[in-house]
């Protein structure tokens, strides 16, 4: 590690940078995010947002600089290393709730644990608390196809909290849904992030939305537009 380089909070990147081709998605990016923060990050579209979030999720690598969780370097660890981790470590929830539509709620949400390990009987028991806590007892044997996009929403927001992971991200959360489920399944998000003492990143459009939250990061041309880090 850098010595000028102190890592402060939960999560946190430096110097991050993203090419793809000859465009810089990231441009020398620092950022904390402390534990339970809840942090709107907006820009407009091809600014970098998401390959901030992907780069900080572990879903990819940046091209250079270095990405810490809790104090301890993650963006060198092997693909397996990273698949691990962010299925323990990380939640997350995209616009489109990437569900699995031949299986029930109940086996969406405990498909991670699955994933790790956890016997069907106790990743199935797990599921139905998640789905009863975000009012969802009833559609625990429903596919996807048979539910709202809200309801799908709070299966995804379900399945992100199962492993109590220390941060969530989520990719336009609400960007399918009309402007009162959004809200609602916003909400809904909000507050079983704070349950789980979990750290909530959310990529969006919406102003009110980042609005709502305590934090914003603007990103324009990869860069954060204030020049600061946000904790």
């Amino acid at each position: 590690m850098n010595p000028q380089w102190n890592t402060h909070g939960l999560l946190s990147g430096r110097g991050l940078v993203k090419k793809y081709g000859s465009q810089y998605a990231l441009a020398g990016i620092d950022i904390d995010i402390a534990p339970g923060a809840m942090v709107a990050i907006v820009g407009p579209s091809g600014s970098g947002k998401t390959s901030l979030m992907h780069v900080l999720g572990g879903i990819v690598r940046a091209d250079a600089g270095e990405v810490y969780l809790a104090g301890q370097r993650i963006d060198q660890l092997s693909e397996k290393k990273r698949s691990e981790m962010r299925r323990r470590e990380f939640g997350f929830v995209f616009q489109s709730g990437m569900l699995v539509g031949e299986l029930s709620a109940e086996e969406n949400v405990a498909l991670p644990m699955l994933l790790d390990g956890v016997s069907r009987g106790d990743a199935l028991r797990v599921a139905r608390q998640s789905l009863g806590r975000l009012g969802l007892a009833t559609k625990a044997g429903s596919r996807p196809g048979e539910m709202s996009g809200g309801q799908a929403q709070r299966v995804a927001i379900a399945r992100a909290l199962t492993r109590r992971p220390k941060v969530i991200f989520a990719d336009e959360p609400t960007g399918s849904l009309d402007t009162r489920t959004g809200k609602e399944t916003m909400d809904a998000l909000l507050v079983a992030a704070a349950d789980a003492g979990a750290a909530v990143l959310v990529v969006t459009h919406d102003r009110d939305l980042a609005a709502s939250l305590p934090r914003t990061v603007v990103i324009r041309d990869g860069r954060i537009a204030s020049g600061v880090a946000v904790s």
